[in-house]
């Protein structure tokens, strides 16, 4: 008798500290290119006692699927990793509970997108044609100006672009077509692309085999194409992991008026979720100067938070758009299947 009594007791000591722990877990769905440092994760379940549970989900697009689909049963506490061109579709399926993080105040307004606060902005960059500087050099060619000047015949057979239908920067830079040529009038973003087809651009499924396979600037590529739709932050990233600094970045950011968009990443607290307070002292943890100074040379973007410093390697050679393209939210998830169909007509025909 006095061993089944023990044997009880320690029964419920195990399910009681296995509940504990799983207390202590919020569980962060996230797209595969999700990353932070092991230094500053520590230091938020030091501080909070909280431990967080990484779920990647594939990229942006099938992530946010997958939690429309298992909203009723959400996979986690907190997402991350909307970007402006699927919020509205995020919003419309009421995914998120509604969150002011205290930290927002220091937070530029252009970043806040929902003034309901179902969604809270932790990082941007810009999606922008890269530039092989050798090619451009060695042949004495001046750089494009403009989206208009890759129809000139001085650039023919040199751009390579993704898909819109199959990848996140493809999509961003059909975007820019779109907000700069407009989708009515005599010459709308369908003839800029017929141009572009005419003037011999090579569309490649996604950015992998856009950079790594099509670019001639990328390091060890076999790639012919001077040009292609990368982000600003790209080359940062090629110096960076070199062996050794070069003198200039072998890759360049054509940052021209109207020739980026603007992508801006939020991070919000699923419905459903029985850790809002938890969730919410994360939101608060991904604003702190320690987490947004972890994001540069953690996924190449740029911190919301103007607090935060960046590393020598993004202000020596980024360059920031002026005056990056943008759309609403909701125009862009009204239209953005009819568009990219319009365009794969012309395009892929």
């Amino acid at each position: 008798m006095q061993k089944q009594v023990v044997f009880v007791v320690l029964l419920v000591l195990c399910v009681s500290f296995t509940a504990s722990a799983q207390d202590n877990v919020l569980t962060l769905v996230t797209h595969d290119s999700f990353n932070v440092s092991e230094e500053v994760l520590n230091q938020f379940e030091a501080e909070t006692g909280i431990q967080v549970e990484i779920l990647r989900s594939g990229d942006a697009g099938l992530m946010i699927n997958q939690s429309i689909l298992s909203k009723d049963n959400p996979l986690g506490d907190v997402i991350f990793g909307i970007d402006n061109t699927f919020l509205s579709r995020t919003l419309e399926n009421d995914l998120f509970v509604p969150y002011e993080s205290p930290a927002l105040e220091n937070i530029p307004d252009s970043f806040v997108l929902d003034d309901m606060h179902r969604v809270t902005p932790i990082d941007y960059g810009d999606v922008c044609l890269n530039y092989d500087v050798s090619y451009f050099e060695g042949n004495e060619l001046a750089l494009p100006e403009s989206l208009s000047d890759l129809t000139t015949e001085d650039y023919r057979s040199l751009l390579v672009v993704e898909n819109p239908a199959t990848s996140s920067p493809g999509l961003a830079f059909l975007m820019t077509t779109i907000g700069v040529f407009g989708t009515e009038g005599d010459y709308t973003y369908l003839h800029y692309w017929a141009d572009l087809v005419e003037n011999d651009v090579l569309v490649v499924d996604g950015w992998d085999n856009a950079y790594y396979g099509e670019f001639s600037g990328n390091t060890g590529s076999t790639g012919t194409r001077p040009l292609v739709v990368s982000y600003a932050s790209s080359p940062p990233v090629e110096v960076y992991f070199m062996e050794s600094p070069p003198e200039k970045a072998p890759t360049g950011a054509i940052t021209a008026d109207e020739t980026c968009f603007r992508q801006i990443e939020f991070a919000g607290i699923l419905n459903g979720t029985d850790k809002i307070e938890e969730a919410q002292m994360f939101i608060d943890f991904m604003l702190s100067v320690s987490f947004q100074e972890d994001l540069p040379l953690q996924m190449f973007v740029y911190p919301v938070n103007p607090e935060a410093e960046l590393p020598e390697v993004f202000t020596e050679y980024v360059t920031v758009p002026e005056d990056s393209v943008s759309l609403d939210p909701e125009e862009i998830d009204a239209n953005r299947e009819a568009w990219i169909q319009a365009w794969a007509e012309v395009v892929l025909r």
